[in-house]
């Protein structure tokens, strides 16, 4: 049954909302802080750029981000406040790196017709109140004491019902209000009001404005030494105050977002509707503002928000494309833009449409996205885990070992790769022709296997093998000296740095010797009750050639201990339970942080905390990597250090935000990996795979990796076709130089490229609204089927649409059949080898007829009418689920018998819906526009035909999203061993860019997670106080119900990144070991 449901977050949100910048992290820091819907991003501004300080959720979607300074702070405090009416005021603790709630509310009102222009939320320049517009005729105003809190919140009557916009105006002694609204006959105005706080009412203003432009749409309040206001129309903006009144027209075109760069407000930056950055300025004699002037800088993402940063550098935040940081250049480029992108984030908001493939067919699932809206759409190619581009490779088989050897200490590349085999070594360098080809280093012994070997000080080379230690000129390559293991004893275990070599010898014996120049000295030897695993002398201390610290790891007692060097005194001795022994340890550092690193024989890796004065080790924590032994490496990628654990399922760890993180790798097993940093090959890596060494480069590392296809056009459906190695598009252009003309298209695209090879025009007004690849009964071609809407200006529903049925033939899209339908085709879908065609309010089966000429036509064989407008349809066997648009989700049958479509059941709630899908025979899923997830199920038990025909609602849950697509399938490979590679998956894309996964679980496992996620609750705390519980509550217009049967994945595997005191807590709770709860949860991560 796929009642029990897990929902979880595969790609964070990415549109970004809000931004805003100040002096927040400390008075000397200035931070640019990000919203993107439902987290909050903290950035320091540094030399290098921005470096993120904290990445966390809110409980809510954010309507207002505002930073403040109350009286007597050295700093500011973060104003947020939530679409359903939730507000909180946070401050930084520089302590913990962690965010203080200072005040939190709710300032809901019972009564109130929530705002048509969305919320409001303004902060008064001298820090007397805060005000809030969010229901219509109401102004909410939350005073501040003199000593900066928050006193009650109270409302006032405000006689515009349909506001614009409203701003506090700066350099008044009683805080102003700017009130830019609409009346009746649709003329726009200006009003200012003061807020008397001791009469909790409005006094009319110092001054107001008639009949604007009538596209006025934003308020820009001016600071010290004008005050004042802009207003931003559609083709003129104004500067006025009480006694100054100054206009300029402007190009026409829609302001969407703006940035002030001056603290005096004489110049701001003007972001529009198709990306063009403009630079607005106030020119003044002495303080008196004689006019505006305003300057095309060029062209950027299209702007939701701009942040003016520091010297020329902007922030430009979208949620049509992806975000920037740019450089305003005093000089135009040779193109003439003053505008220079320094860094890209990336957004895949909004996801229109998304398509899940194989495209690698390797078992793993790829979503390809519409992603972006206007100028700014691309398709996006999500994929879990790291990529290898493959550079070189050649056959060998039988690899045990692999190592990289510069020529000089300090060649900025490695020259050999030494490669060991059972019984000899060999050893590859680059040639003239950028090849791999073997070679010889004469102080090397090449008849036997190598254990390890090292760059080593003082241009030298270390080769440690059964019976000795061989110190060798990297410019000779001739024997300088030689350590031989005492007679009847053979080295097992070898490592080594520049300077150190540790190694064990059987029987226990521990050996360190130090490398000088041409010497090799015995410096100490231990003696220790059994034998060694595995070793490691990684330095990560304030040397980089010397560790002070040597981990070791056992095989009889089963531990990993650390000693000091250069006495081997024993410091620190960790059981690590269990009978596997380890098989690979590695000091390593990440953000700053040391950790000890330990593999296991059975594919599982333990992490700690290690303290590299003391050398404790601290925070145990275990993930499962694979099945097989695990062999670690350090490789560094973009000047940064990360971990290679080579095993059945490579994985590459690093770290973010101070956690660690665990990355799969796309390739089957490797035995060995190290980096290969070579002339040719910059930046690479060796691997031993089964038979094949080669040598590739690493993608970004991150957990998901995104290719962008950039269209300069919208697309807003996808489809794939396996037989022909293509994509469909349906994707519309705006034609920049008429008045708004859209061109409609549906595009072909090669699979592999993404190349356009063919394009089939609509006709003018006609839109694609779906599309699909299927075949019919008795016809063994595969078509693309598209279905059409003619969007009339003067229609508020389409009449006329068309089906087009295209074949690929040679590449090009070859009409081989259309109908004409009498409205618009919302949806297609195959069915039992026919089509069904969502069309306006009724479902349209037709058939694929042969006519007597040869030639193919649909035809209509029945339907049903009932609905508003069906614009979600996904069939099953003869079952045809609907998303209507206001009457939720219905369930008809197709009768072969009478040829007919049927009603079997309906949900009776009054749903918006967004989209539907089949979970299994009898649960549907549906999404809603409050941001609402749901599931029906069929009642086909029923004692009653009213019982049967009622879809019972038996899942709530508020995702806090608009989803526009759901879609099975996985993102990761499913591997048939693990437990999670029989839960059947949907994937979903939304306006904010999150791809989120929903998982049906087994009831036992439900409600053991559903007994951690309220443990969870009770030790994790939202954000500014707000409460989990509440977030996820299905909620509408009409009723606010408890979440059910739907769980928050996101705030489970949350509990892998808390401490082990809340971990304890939890375990205790719950009545489960700690490493037991991480084992489950981390299974769970494997779906994502």
């Amino acid at each position: 049954m796929s009642v029990w449901n897990y929902v979880v977050t595969a790609h964070k949100p990415t549109n970004v909302t809000h931004s805003c910048v100040g002096n927040f992290t400390s008075s000397q820091e200035l931070n640019l802080i990000i919203a993107k819907c439902t987290r909050i991003e903290i950035n320091l501004l540094t030399p290098q750029g921005l470096q993120p300080m904290l990445d966390v959720p809110i409980y809510g979607r954010i309507a207002t981000l505002e930073l403040f300074r109350p009286h007597g702070e050295a700093q500011d405090f973060l104003f947020i406040a939530t679409e359903r009416y939730k507000f909180c005021v946070l401050q930084w603790d520089a302590e913990t790196s962690e965010l203080i709630t200072r005040a939190m509310g709710d300032v809901s009102d019972r009564i109130g017709r929530p705002t048509d222009n969305g919320q409001i939320g303004i902060i008064d320049p001298d820090c007397r109140l805060i005000g809030l517009h969010l229901y219509d005729g109401l102004f909410k105003v939350i005073p501040f004491d003199n000593k900066g809190q928050l006193k009650e919140a109270f409302n006032i009557r405000l006689e515009e019902l349909q506001v614009l916009d409203i701003k506090f105006l700066h350099g008044c002694s009683k805080p102003t209000i700017v009130v830019l609204y609409q009346d009746n006959k649709d003329a726009r105005h200006v009003k200012t009001y003061e807020v008397a706080l001791k009469d909790k009412d409005f006094i009319e203003g110092p001054w107001s404005q008639n009949n604007l432009d009538n596209g006025a749409d934003l308020l820009i309040p001016v600071p010290p030494p004008f005050c004042g206001v802009l207003i931003i129309g559609e083709e003129t903006i104004v500067y006025c105050s009480a006694n100054v009144f100054r206009a300029i027209p402007i190009r026409p075109s829609i302001t969407k977002a703006y940035g002030r760069v001056d603290a005096d407000g004489s110049r701001y930056l003007l972001g529009d509707h198709a990306g063009l950055l403009h630079l607005l300025v106030i020119t003044h004699e002495k303080e008196k503002v004689t006019g505006l002037k305003i300057e095309l800088l060029g062209e950027t993402s299209i702007a939701s928000t701009i942040s003016y940063l520091d010297n020329a550098f902007v922030f430009i935040g979208s949620s049509y494309g992806d975000s920037q940081l740019v450089k305003l250049n005093l000089q135009p480029d040779a193109k003439g833009t003053y505008v220079e992108v320094l860094d890209r984030y990336v957004n895949l908001g909004p996801i229109v449409d998304f398509c899940v493939v194989d495209l690698e067919r390797q078992g793993q699932g790829q979503v390809v996205t519409c992603s972006g809206a206007y100028k700014d759409g691309s398709l996006r190619i999500v994929r879990n885990g790291i990529g290898i581009n493959e550079q070189a490779s050649v056959e060998l088989q039988g690899i045990k070992g692999m190592w990289s050897l510069r020529s000089l200490t300090d060649d900025p590349f490695d020259t050999f790769l030494v490669v060991s085999f059972i019984s000899e070594t060999r050893i590859l360098a680059m040639n003239i022709e950028d090849e791999l080809e073997e070679t010889e280093i004469e102080g090397f012994c090449s008849q036997v296997q190598t254990l390890f070997c090292h760059c080593a000080v003082f241009n030298q080379l270390v080769q440690v093998t059964s019976s000795s230690v061989r110190l060798v000129s990297s410019t000779t390559r001739e024997l300088r000296q030689e350590w031989n293991a005492p007679s009847g004893y053979s080295i097992n275990v070898a490592t080594a740095n520049a300077t150190q070599v540790l190694l064990a010898t059987g029987g226990g014996h521990l050996v360190y010797l130090e490398i000088g120049d041409g010497t090799l000295t015995q410096a100490k030897h231990a003696q220790l009750e059994c034998e060694i695993s595995c070793l490691d002398i990684n330095p990560i201390g304030e040397n980089p050639n010397y560790s002070q610290l040597a981990a070791v790891g056992m095989w009889t007692d089963i531990s990993v201990r650390i000693f000091s060097l250069p006495d081997l005194n024993l410091i620190t001795k960790e059981p690590l339970g269990g009978e596997i022994i380890p098989r690979s340890v590695l000091l390593c550092s990440f953000e700053g942080i040391s950790y000890l690193l330990c593999a296991l024989g059975d594919g599982h890796l333990l992490n700690f905390l290690l303290n590299l004065s003391t050398g404790e080790l601290k925070d145990r924590k275990k993930v499962s990597l694979g099945t097989q032994p695990i062999t670690l490496r350090t490789f560094s990628s973009k000047n940064t250090t990360h971990v290679f654990a080579a095993s059945d399922r490579p994985t590459v760890i690093y770290s973010s935000n101070k956690k660690l993180l665990y990355s799969n790798v796309n390739l089957k097993e490797v035995s060995h990996m190290c980096p290969f940093n070579s002339a040719a090959f910059p930046d690479s890596l060796a691997i031993a795979k089964e038979g094949e060494l080669s040598i590739g480069t690493i993608d970004d590392i991150q957990k998901l990796h995104i290719r962008s296809i950039p269209l300069g056009e919208h697309a807003r459906r996808i489809c794939h076709q396996e037989q022909s190695r293509t994509f469909s598009i349906c994707s519309m252009k705006n034609q920049s130089n008429a008045e708004e003309s859209e061109m409609h298209f549906i595009r072909l695209l090669d699979d592999q490229t993404f190349e356009f090879i063919s394009t089939y025009p609509l006709d003018t007004f006609e839109y694609g609204c779906s599309i699909l690849s299927c075949s019919f009964s008795d016809d063994s071609n595969v078509y693309y089927c598209v279905g059409t809407a003619y969007v009339l200006p003067e229609e508020n529903e389409p009449t006329k649409g068309r089906i087009l049925v295209f074949i690929v033939e040679d590449g090009k899209l070859q009409l081989i059949a259309e109908k004409e339908t009498k409205g618009a085709v919302y949806s297609l879908n195959a069915f039992n080898g026919k089509l069904l065609a969502a069309i306006n309010q009724k479902i349209q089966l037709y058939k694929w007829m042969l006519r007597d000429d040869g030639t193919r036509e649909l035809q209509s064989e029945c339907g049903h009418h009932g609905h508003i407008l069906a614009l979600y349809v996904q069939t099953r066997g003869d079952f045809i689920v609907v998303g209507d648009l206001m009457k939720s989700i219905s369930l008809l049958i197709y009768k072969h018998e009478e040829g007919a479509i049927e009603e079997r059941a309906r949900d009776y709630n009054a749903n918006w819906m967004s989209a539907v899908e089949i979970l299994d025979d009898d649960i549907y899923l549906g999404a809603e526009n409050n941001f609402n997830l749901f599931t029906v199920r069929k009642n086909s038990e029923g004692a009653t035909d009213e019982e049967r025909g009622r879809l019972e609602v038996v899942g709530e849950y508020h995702l806090g999203e608009f989803v526009n697509r759901f879609r099975h399938g996985s993102l990761v490979m499913r591997l048939p061993d693990s437990d999670v590679g029989q839960i059947p998956t949907v994937i979903f894309g939304t306006v904010n860019g999150v791809i989120g996964v929903i998982a049906s679980l087994p009831h036992e496992q439900y409600l053991f997670l559903e007994k951690l996620q309220s443990n969870l609750r009770k030790v994790i705390k939202g954000v500014g106080g707000l409460s989990h519980e509440q977030w996820r509550s299905f909620n509408n217009e009409k009723k606010t119900v408890d979440a059910k049967n739907f769980l928050d994945g996101d705030l489970i595997e949350s509990f892998l990144d808390l401490s082990r005191s809340p971990m304890d807590e939890i375990s205790n709770a719950m009545e489960i070991s700690v490493e037991e709860l991480c084992k489950r949860v981390e299974e769970l991560t494997r779906l994502h």
